[in-house]
């Protein structure tokens, strides 16, 4: 349980780093001279709407995961890992230029549009851009049980609302200190790394 602790915090949190998670909200904030508790509520709404998604998305993998368990015990122990370190090596080899997406709009088509439609613009685009990293992990997730599936939704809905409203304050007081694009353009190493070391450690454990 601890392994997967870890592993939902490692890949909720850099998934919450990537800057077109957050970015565009301090933007829009400030083009619509949003107040910084009302750029932070449209923040947590839309955080929580992005999560909601992928957790749900995430609960059916993760009972997929669970059925398999109950029937093959191979499956924890082999199938399971060799499904992180597969979906790694698929992330880690990704060419960025032609897999990187926009999960928010920018200010510019949101220009003359109203606070409301604003936020049901960006919660509608973040509702369906749902994490599959972390997707990936409600499959292992599922060989621990119902509990294993409900830690990893806890972690992934505190860590992705918590670190993106955390950002979002920061940034706002100092986004141009900062050059988020080394890590918007190494995200996907990153996260096909860890799931790598993940499926690694979670073979080895088994044994």
């Amino acid at each position: 349980m601890i392994q997967l602790i870890i592993g939902s915090f490692l890949l909720s949190l850099i998934h919450a780093l990537i800057p077109n998670h957050w970015i565009p909200l301090i933007t829009i904030g400030k083009a619509e001279r949003w107040t910084i508790r009302e750029t932070l509520g449209a923040s947590a709404v839309v955080a929580f709407a992005h999560s909601i998604s992928t957790v749900l998305l995430g609960i059916v993998i993760g009972l997929i995961g669970l059925k398999l368990a109950n029937e093959y015990q191979h499956v924890a122990t082999i199938i399971a890992p060799l499904v992180l370190i597969l979906m790694g090596l698929v992330y880690f080899g990704m060419d960025f230029k032609h897999t990187h997406h926009e999960h928010l709009p920018n200010e510019k088509k949101l220009k003359q549009k109203s606070k409301v439609a604003i936020l049901f613009t960006l919660c509608i685009a973040m509702f369906f851009s749902p994490c599959l990293e972390i997707e990936t992990y409600y499959f292992t997730a599922g060989t621990f049980g119902w509990e294993g599936i409900v830690i990893v939704s806890l972690v992934y809905l505190v860590v992705t609302v918590g670190s993106i409203l955390l950002l979002v304050y920061l940034g706002s007081k100092s986004i141009e200190k900062f050059n988020w694009h080394f890590l918007e353009h190494y995200e996907k190493k990153i996260t096909g790394s860890i799931l790598i070391l993940l499926g690694i450690t979670s073979f080895f454990m088994n044994y």
